[in-house]
């Protein structure tokens, strides 16, 4: 879509309108809104100004002056906005050179696009993330220096067996870790997810499947079609708006937290890649499970730096709650065509063209830009470098001998362990300056902040372990 086609799509749905958007450090989505008769072609030229140090992460009040450029081939139509809306996807741009902002996660996402390009090893890398999440009746939560605590309200879940609802108890809920597949009721949210996918249809994302996950208390998967890295980000941010908004909609709250509740699974986000070059995969061949040395060297790659990686793919201190040993999380820095604790997947598929790898340890909270810029990166430097992988472990990686078990490495067991190995691994992420050194340094300290807050505050289950010590 181009600017005139914009123009035509404001003038034919009568839109009031036209919201910009960009994503900040921590992939949360932020927005500023112009009537649409101040949306004129100048904004495609000349961008739109906002004050960058307002943006958490970002620019110091001295030099705060940026700009939003739009993005005329992202822009859609709002499905929840009462009055018509056009929502146009931005980046954000240095005024001073007129280049994408060093810190701007899509500018990064677009860098690392060019950098394939620039290597000759590929001009296109596909991408198709399977973000989780649930959906609840309500949340509370509360921390100040009196205590603190967090109550979660769900009608479908297995502690509300016994509650009194206006109404009656609808009785019909799945078990802990069985909410993988019943039909309704037990799936209590089979409306509420098809909503959605009419909603992320409507603004051009293309909806594969959707169904209730293993989690008992409302969680959910809906899985889109790939497409190229960048354009596979900005459709994230759709799908987590949609769900958003469609979950308040019906009365109810939606999160993609890795892991809201104790002793059920939480959600993960399995990352599918591969790359390609004039029209070719390069990741069929003849090696393990029809895989191209080049896909092995591709997942060499994302092994060796996968602690590295962690930082950008999990970065919350939740998100460690999820990656735990002995259950199927995928910590094991493994590849394997069946099994699902292996940090990397590879997929079972009949057409060639969809061979593929699934990096399974990444999870929704984060940043989709950086994320798929960094598996890119980790990608190429294996194949760059020849890195490969080694053996597959197509054995349950739980009930390995403990000689061979000790072998396998395991993935970070924390943010600040895998903000460490980010600081000692790098490298791979700066080639081309895709990443800067600034830019990841400013990572750091913003995820440092949220460590030392988490350090510092009481946990109630440690009244639990030790307040009778």
């Amino acid at each position: 879509m181009a600017a005139a086609d914009v123009f035509k799509l404001l003038k034919d749905n009568d839109v009031k309108f036209v919201d910009l958007r960009f994503t900040d450090t921590r992939g949360k989505e932020q927005h500023v809104t112009v009537p649409v008769r101040a949306f004129g072609p100048e904004k495609f030229e000349d961008g739109h100004a906002f004050d960058g140090s307002s943006i958490a992460g970002w620019k110091g009040i001295q030099a705060s002056d940026m700009l939003l450029m739009p993005d005329p081939d992202s822009a859609r139509l709002d499905p929840f906005s009462d009055e018509p809306t056009l929502n146009i996807t931005c980046d954000v741009i240095e005024p001073a050179d007129g280049k994408g902002y060093d810190r701007d996660p899509r500018t990064i996402a677009k860098r690392a696009e060019a950098y394939l390009k620039s290597t000759g090893i590929g001009d296109t890398a596909y991408f198709g993330p399977e973000p989780e999440f649930f959906i609840f009746d309500g949340v509370t939560w509360n921390i100040d220096m009196s205590g603190c605590f967090v109550k979660i309200s769900s009608e479908e879940a297995p502690w509300s067996t016994g509650k009194e609802f206006e109404g009656g108890n609808m009785a019909h809920r799945p078990p802990v870790k069985g909410g993988y597949f019943p039909v309704p009721p037990v799936d209590s949210l089979q409306d509420i997810r098809n909503a959605m996918c009419l909603a992320l249809e409507q603004q051009g994302v293309e909806v594969e499947v959707h169904h209730h996950e293993v989690a008992a208390a409302g969680q959910n998967e809906i899985g889109t079609k790939f497409n190229s890295l960048v354009k596979r980000a900005d459709w994230m941010q759709i799908l987590k708006y949609t769900v958003w908004n469609v979950a308040h909609s019906y009365g109810k709250t939606a999160t993609f937290m890795p892991k809201p509740i104790v002793g059920d699974n939480g959600s993960g986000m399995h990352v599918h890649q591969s790359v390609w070059k004039d029209g070719k995969n390069l990741f069929t061949g003849n090696g393990y499970s029809g895989l191209s040395d080049f896909a092995l060297y591709y997942i060499g790659g994302i092994i060796k730096h996968a602690k590295a990686l962690n930082a950008i793919t999990n970065p919350g201190t939740n998100s460690y709650k999820r990656l735990v040993p002995g259950f199927e999380a995928p910590i094991n820095l493994a590849y394997s065509s069946r099994n699902r604790s292996a940090a990397c997947r590879i997929p079972l598929v009949t057409d060639p063209k969809a061979r593929r790898v699934e990096v399974r340890f990444p999870d929704p909270t984060t940043n989709s830009y950086l994320a798929f810029a960094a598996m890119l990166m980790a990608g190429l430097d294996g194949v760059q470098n020849k890195i490969h992988p080694g053996d597959p472990i197509d054995k349950n990686l739980y009930d390995l001998p403990p000689a061979q078990a000790k072998k396998v490495q395991n993935v970070c067991s924390s943010l600040d362990m895998a903000i460490d190995h980010m600081n000692k691994d790098r490298e791979f992420l700066t080639k081309g300056g895709v990443f800067s050194d600034d830019m990841l340094d400013a990572y750091c300290a913003l995820k440092m902040e949220e460590i030392t807050r988490f350090r510092m505050t009481t946990h109630p289950v440690e009244f639990d372990m030790y307040y009778r010590s």
